[in-house]
């Protein structure tokens, strides 16, 4: 097997694809229950 180093992987590119993915998230279930809460106030 190939000698590994610990600390030695570059790590920006999964750093970013993390952060854009909490943010979609983030975002998204704010939106959803923006939804709920307005069927819930003019379902009614």
């Amino acid at each position: 097997m190939a000698e590994h180093k610990h600390g030695t992987m570059r790590t920006t590119v999964q750093e970013k694809t993390y952060s854009g993915f909490i943010k979609a998230v983030t975002y998204s279930s704010v939106f959803i229950i923006g939804i709920l809460i307005f069927l819930a106030i003019f379902n009614s």
